[in-house]
């Protein structure tokens, strides 16, 4: 493993997952900006399927972020109760809303949608992403913790932060908006815990089966 491998070589080995995943739209099944960051919050440490679940119910209620602005917490905890730490994203969720009072203000860029409760860089860099606003950094999910060191392309750690910040020294700018994506559901499909090594796409160059 080099930390310091040139990035368009990275960029090459990797451009398999980038063309089977470039473009497909995140699993959480939102259908606006607005839906997007509210599933985004309340999919901290929870599953993409459970929001997916109790979203429609919730976004009957709360269509937008003006409806959201004047709830409070005794009216929305029923709606978002089955979500992992709900009380917390509660707070969140009416913080953001009181403070961006409708969808036409909620920012899309990094620096202001992290200044959000709730919002670190890996949610930020998915809203991002499914905006299609060019990347600033690169999204690192439970799933790009696990699965890039373990084909080789950063050294291994828990710490999102810093595997973002490895990623976005060793892959070039240009497929940050992309890769991070990409990587994730080459986890979620292929590389899972126990990976399916046999069917991915960059078995080749993949480090893993090296280790044993």
């Amino acid at each position: 493993m080099n930390l310091f491998e040139n990035s368009n070589d990275w960029a090459q080995k990797l451009e398999p997952i980038l063309k089977k995943y470039e473009g497909r739209k995140h699993p959480l099944e939102y259908q606006n900006l607005y839906q997007l960051l509210v599933m985004v919050v309340l999919s901290a440490q929870d599953s993409d399927a459970n929001i997916n679940k109790i979203a429609p119910a919730l976004f009957e209620v709360y269509p937008n972020m003006e409806s959201l602005a004047i709830s409070n917490l005794e009216v929305l905890f029923p709606y978002i109760s089955e979500v992992k730490n709900y009380n917390t994203k509660a707070n969140w969720l009416l913080e953001i809303a009181k403070t961006i009072r409708k969808d036409e203000n909620i920012p899309l860029k990094m620096e202001s949608l992290t200044k959000l409760k709730g919002i670190g860089r890996k949610s930020a860099n998915v809203i991002l992403r499914e905006l299609k606003v060019p990347a600033t950094g690169i999204m690192a999910d439970l799933h790009v913790i696990r699965v890039a060191p373990r084909i080789g392309l950063i050294p291994e750690t828990k710490d999102g932060i810093k595997v973002e910040k490895q990623l976005m020294q060793v892959l070039p700018q240009y497929i940050w908006g992309e890769i991070g994506m990409s990587i994730s559901f080459l986890g979620r499909e292929t590389c899972r815990p126990i990976p399916k090594c046999p069917e991915c796409t960059i078995k080749e160059i993949c480090s893993y089966d090296k280790q044993f």
